[in-house]
């Protein structure tokens, strides 16, 4: 599904727009030229997001590298297939690397939600390499685009945002950091943490940007950075942001 000539959306599930697997996290394709990176890979049966960005017209064989916003299942439970695949390099946070690598299923909250039936019992997360691990600031060159990785821990340890500069618009992905009408995703797990969530918000409003991306349900392709404002603006209040699936 084309956004822009920069952007395309090629899958998500029940909390998107059902272009592919039930439990996919809204899967974003970035074309750079003749460049093009993925932004997560989504939980299972990719074969789906591969057909999507043919129909699209892009051949999925220029796919050079996937970007990992953070280590959750429903945004790298495909990411060794899609390796496999196309063949592309995987790109994620220093913290969630080793996590990556090794499968860890309890690391990346995958045993937790299974036991609460989130997530079907007989869905095994396959380990992947991790070719290049990014830190905080790192600049990325997609074509003529520039893609800035900005570590946003909170929902989880080795969260990312990214910030694509392109030829006249500007994007936030911002993974599950924030969502659209400023609602955040926190969840009862270890390495959710509300105070990095909160200094996060902050870090985010010094960036300027015309989309709001998020990994569920609706984006903003113009003003998105209102979203963030609002829920910053919950945090300074004796509240919280409205939570995504409350």
């Amino acid at each position: 599904m084309k956004l822009t000539n920069e952007v395309y959306l090629v899958g998500g599930g029940d909390n998107g727009f059902n272009i592919s697997n039930s439990f996919d996290c809204n899967v974003f394709l970035i074309r750079g030229d003749e460049e093009l990176v993925l932004i997560d890979a989504g939980f299972s049966g990719p074969d789906a997001i591969l057909k999507n960005i043919r129909e699209d017209g892009l051949d999925p064989k220029n796919i050079s590298r996937i970007f990992v916003t953070h280590y959750h299942a429903d945004h790298t439970g495909a990411l060794a297939y899609l390796q496999r695949k196309i063949g592309a390099s995987v790109v994620a946070g220093k913290e969630a690397a080793p996590a990556i690598r090794t499968g860890d299923a309890d690391q990346i909250g995958l045993t937790w939600a299974q036991d609460i039936g989130f997530y079907p019992l007989d869905f095994h997360w396959e380990a992947c390499e991790v070719e290049q691990e990014m830190v905080d600031g790192d600049e990325f060159e997609v074509g003529s685009l520039e893609l800035k990785a900005i570590a946003t821990p909170g929902h989880c340890m080795g969260h990312y945002s990214f910030l694509l500069r392109g030829r006249k618009n500007t994007y936030l992905f911002s993974g599950d950091q924030v969502f659209w009408g400023g609602a955040i995703l926190l969840q009862n797990v270890p390495d959710a943490s509300i105070q990095d969530c909160a200094d996060s918000m902050d870090k985010l409003l010094t960036y300027d940007f015309d989309a709001l991306l998020p990994s569920h349900l609706n984006f903003s392709l113009a003003n998105g950075k209102r979203h963030v404002e609002k829920a910053a603006r919950a945090f300074l209040k004796t509240g919280l942001p409205k939570n995504l699936f409350s």
